[in-house]
């Protein structure tokens, strides 16, 4: 165990004293005996938030930090080092972030990124495609694909778990404030969401959530080998797990309390799916509640003392999930779901080349019809808003403000979600691709 800090031993003895003099007759021995050990789970918990931890692990996978790399501290002349940038970072807060601002006064200036050597190349290029499969954007491309080329039944429960692990995790996050790993010692592979906090990671929990809704949803629809299908999902959120660890982005105490909380979560909620879903197409308070408890938790997410992304992503995937909310139930109104018909679960579809190309040809016109839309409304959007609050449309800043980030990112995320949901099938069926 890693000695613990006097303030640490201090309590515990204080802690101990108290149980054993003042509380035996209130407290159980049973409890008593498990709170004697909370400065054990103090060690436990400290121990798996180690950056040292994590530090190892990119050791151990073929990542190195170069000796003598420290942020911060180092001068920079001629040629750029490989993983530093051109630029200044001023410190933030006390997590491990900082702002970066550009520099062009000169050549010489501090750097953030340490410089680092890949020697497993092949484990470097898994691991980072593994962390591309838990950004936002690749989920809100990946679940309509599987709306459009197997079920909408499978999309809409993935879109509903995705979206309520997601906000209960950034949430958390800016609650708890706990930092993410220092570096050094560590390697940080990815710059954009460092300035968010650590615990829990989204990324596991968004990946673990994704993969086993799908593996609990799809038996009643589908035929597939579940055993097979559970080796599937345990692989692919290990490896979004394991690659937030080598991209230096989280320690192993903010992993495991990602996939943890996103098991409570599954557990809490399963015995509903079946209610949820049937609220969700038929009742008519359903778009009412979706649109409007969806904006009011984007309005009050938790507020911080700088501009993080969590906001704004956590505001996307609300926005995305209700507007994808409202069209499952107007197109449940119209009489036409696009479900999976037959007597399920329906064998898988064969993998010829006809279905394919169809797949692939339903996929690039889907993409296609949900980045254009999100491309109009999003200019349409900022236009509006911009013009409300009286500001010059070259002030890229005011992005970030709450009153325009906000209402911007939810309309044009809710726009996206009833053109998947109702446009593009009935597009499909116009070409003849459904």
């Amino acid at each position: 165990m890693r000695p613990r800090l006097p303030e640490q031993q201090r309590y515990a003895l204080i802690f101990r004293d108290l149980l054993h003099s003042r509380l035996p007759q209130i407290i159980p021995i049973a409890h008593r005996r498990f709170l004697l050990r909370l400065p054990d789970m103090q060690d436990l918990l400290a121990y798996l938030q180690d950056p040292e931890l994590v530090a190892r692990f990119q050791r151990r996978c073929g990542l190195y930090l170069m000796e003598g790399s420290n942020r911060g501290s180092g001068r920079i002349t001629g040629e750029k080092p490989r993983g530093q940038q051109e630029g200044s970072w001023d410190h933030q807060d006390r997590n491990s972030n900082y702002e970066y601002k550009e520099n062009p006064a000169g050549p010489v200036q501090d750097c953030r990124k340490p410089r680092y050597e890949v020697r497993n190349w092949l484990l470097h290029f898994l691991f980072l495609l593994s962390a591309g499969l838990g950004h936002e954007v690749f989920y809100i491309t990946c679940l309509p694909c599987i709306h459009w080329n197997l079920d909408p039944f499978l999309c809409r429960r993935l879109v509903n778990m995705w979206a309520l692990v997601m906000y209960i995790g950034q949430a958390m996050k800016d609650l708890l404030k706990l930092p993410r790993p220092p570096s050094p010692p560590v390697v940080k592979l990815e710059m954009r969401v460092d300035a968010e906090y650590g615990l829990p990671s989204t990324h596991a929990m968004a990946a673990t959530a994704i993969s086993f809704t799908l593996l609990l949803s799809a038996p009643s629809r589908v035929q597939f080998c579940f055993q097979t299908g559970l080796l599937i999902a345990a692989t692919l959120s290990s490896m979004v797990s394991l690659s937030r660890l080598y991209t230096g982005m989280h320690s192993v105490l903010d992993v495991v309390c990602g996939i943890l909380i996103t098991a409570v979560l599954i557990l809490l909620t399963y015995p509903w799916w079946e209610s949820f879903d049937s609220f969700q197409l038929y009742s008519p308070l359903s778009p009412i509640v979706a649109l409007s408890l969806l904006l009011l938790l984007s309005y009050t997410y938790p507020e911080l003392d700088h501009y993080s992304t969590t906001r704004g992503d956590t505001t996307t995937i609300l926005g995305a999930c209700a507007g994808s909310s409202v069209g499952y139930w107007l197109n449940a109104q119209l009489g036409n779901t696009f479900d999976l018909q037959g007597s399920l679960p329906v064998p898988l579809p064969a993998l010829t080349a006809q279905a394919v190309a169809r797949g692939a040809a339903r996929s690039l016109v889907g993409v296609v019809a949900l980045v254009g839309t999100r491309q109009v409304v999003r200019t349409l959007s900022l236009d509006a808003l911009y013009s409300w609050y009286k500001l010059p449309k070259t002030d890229k800043e005011a992005r970030r403000r709450k009153e325009i980030e906000v209402p911007s990112k939810f309309v044009t995320y809710t726009a996206v979600g009833l053109v998947n949901t109702i446009v593009v099938n009935r597009v499909f069926v116009l070409l003849g691709l459904l």
